[in-house]
């Protein structure tokens, strides 16, 4: 008896393991096909800092991406444009005369309170040898040390030699297409010129641009508490105070007929 029951134990408990198991996958698979379905957008605005600290605005974008990539790792290159539209555009190697003095990330709206946020506030500090020179920006998000994924493309602006007046900002909104998850940026600079690439910043530069909790808008909900309301009638309070009354009423009268 006892060896049968530990068989039927096992069988159980196996059972349960490959349940559990088949489970797993099936929703691991699910999320999958979820991404790959899941088109990807955002709302950017973006400046100089001069201009944004003035108020005066910026270009403001509502983009629209293929649905982001989870699956492989980043290209061993460092660069993002490998897998983009940028490819043909990476024969070359950086370029000496540009670099990336700074950059740093603020993150915005937490609706629910979890800790994931689907604002970022990008600014960054290219720099050059040269007196000035046009260039551009391509951003790039990777979820969980996966590939990147291009989310933002700035306007063509001016650096101007090794100063820190020409600080560009990039504040995008996600709205959907990115699941919770720890993300990293990457920021390559191209010259106008030729379009060549010519700088980037990335998480192995600065640990500004990396883990950072991210979410989409869909995903960023704030759950509104219910609120229960209970009504209590007038004439249940009265009916409570006439038991009361008729409660005292009959305790005096019993204690009269006591002592009659």
């Amino acid at each position: 008896m006892i060896t049968y029951a530990m068989s039927v134990r096992r069988s159980h408990v196996a059972a349960w393991f490959f349940l559990i198991a088949g489970l797993l996958f099936l929703s691991l698979d699910a999320f999958a096909t979820d991404l790959e379905d899941e088109v990807r957008l955002s709302i950017t605005t973006q400046s100089t800092r001069a201009k944004s600290d003035s108020g005066a605005g910026g270009v403001t974008t509502k983009d629209e991406f293929e649905a982001l990539r989870v699956d492989g790792s980043r290209s061993s290159d460092k660069s993002a444009a490998m897998h983009s539209k940028a490819e043909a555009k990476m024969s070359q190697s950086a370029n000496v005369d540009f670099w990336f003095y700074m950059a740093d990330v603020e993150l915005f709206n937490d609706l629910d309170g979890d800790g994931f946020y689907h604002g970022i506030d990008l600014l960054f500090d290219a720099d050059t040898y040269y007196t000035f020179a046009e260039v551009y920006a391509v951003v790039y998000l990777s979820l969980n040390g996966g590939p990147w994924n291009e989310y933002a493309v700035t306007e063509n602006f001016v650096i101007n030699g090794a100063t820190s007046d020409d600080d560009y900002v990039i504040v995008t909104e996600l709205l959907s297409g990115y699941p919770s998850g720890s993300y990293d940026i990457l920021i390559e600079l191209f010259d106008t010129y030729d379009n060549s690439f010519v700088a980037w910043i990335g998480p192995d530069e600065t640990p500004e641009l990396a883990f950072l909790p991210l979410e989409d808008a869909d995903r960023d909900v704030a759950e509104v508490p219910e609120i229960i309301v209970v009504h209590e009638s007038g004439g249940g309070s009265i009916g409570a105070y006439f038991i009361l009354v008729l409660a005292l009423a009959a305790l005096l009268k019993r204690r009269r007929a006591r002592y009659a």
